[in-house]
């Protein structure tokens, strides 16, 4: 079988997906939506790409693309503790203060920004397209005074010296990663939660419509674990509304406040019901 991943390798989308899928062939993709459209075009049968961050909230890019552009569903959630390390150089180890240049993916520089505001309040930061990307260019560049912001991994991989360790701003920093390409996907991770994900959009015209939707939930007692709104791309104001529930009641009852909100007028899109896999961070 073969799984697609947002890579370069040694990025934390690599460790999730290496984690979760240690004897299959696993497939790098340059962006989200290129790894999503892999899936879609058969070139994999799995596709693992980041769904939400502690810190940084909401991946936009894959709940945008997977509502808009697709209907594959996703079978499964792998949960990684994040840790960010900052390395340079082996040659610049003993003057790696001296960095003017800070690279890592735009999410990594924000999780990390106390860190960097104390250590070099000065320096460029500089995005990237995965944390593994910048730590190959520092690896490349070791004449530059630069360092880079990655995972563990990535020091290992590209013979880098870690000289900051776990610098993210908040120690329980976690990010969610979806796996898709089938309803039910069956991981070597331990799973003791199930979730399901919905999309919801409501006619304008109804007075309280998110009200109503939600009042649907409530007496239910159906809990809700996060509800936030994205723009709909058709008119400035409309929105479709994400949320997550926490599967602990009879699938009959949900469906049955499914069912009252298309009732109502609204409609449903469901991105997957799937267990929820916490793994070690790496």
């Amino acid at each position: 079988m073969k799984v697609g991943f947002l890579g370069p390798e040694a990025s934390f989308t690599h460790n999730a997906t290496k984690t979760a899928f240690p004897d299959e062939e696993l497939v790098s993709y340059h962006s989200i939506p290129a790894c999503i459209k892999g899936v879609e075009f058969g070139e994999v049968d799995l596709g693992v790409v980041p769904i939400e961050n502690t810190i940084e909230g909401s991946v936009n890019t894959t709940v945008d693309y997977l509502f808009h552009q697709t209907t594959i569903p996703v079978g499964a959630e792998i949960v990684l503790p994040i840790y960010q390390q900052l390395m340079v150089a082996r040659s610049n180890k003993d003057s790696w203060q001296d960095a003017t240049k800070i690279l890592s993916h735009p999410q990594a520089l924000a999780q990390s920004q106390e860190f960097i505001r104390n250590e070099f309040p000065m320096a460029e930061l500089e995005a990237t397209p995965s944390t593994a990307y910048a730590a190959n260019y520092v690896a490349s560049h070791p004449d530059q005074k630069i360092a880079a912001i990655a995972p563990k991994l990535s020091a290992e991989m590209y013979d880098l010296a870690i000289v900051g360790t776990d610098i993210q701003d908040v120690a329980i920093n976690q990010t969610r990663f979806w796996v898709i390409g089938a309803e039910k996907i069956e991981l070597p991770i331990g799973s003791n939660e199930e979730k399901l994900t919905i999309a919801l959009t409501m006619p304008n015209n109804i007075p309280g419509a998110l009200h109503k939707a939600l009042a649907v939930f409530s007496w239910r007692e159906i809990d809700l674990s996060k509800i936030e709104s994205r723009p709909l791309k058709t008119t400035l104001g409309e929105y479709f509304f994400l949320i997550d529930i926490n599967v602990q009641k009879p699938q009959q009852l949900i469906e049955n406040a499914l069912e009252e909100i298309r009732l109502m007028g609204g409609k449903v899109k469901i991105f997957g019901n799937y267990a929820i896999h916490p793994i070690n961070g790496v």
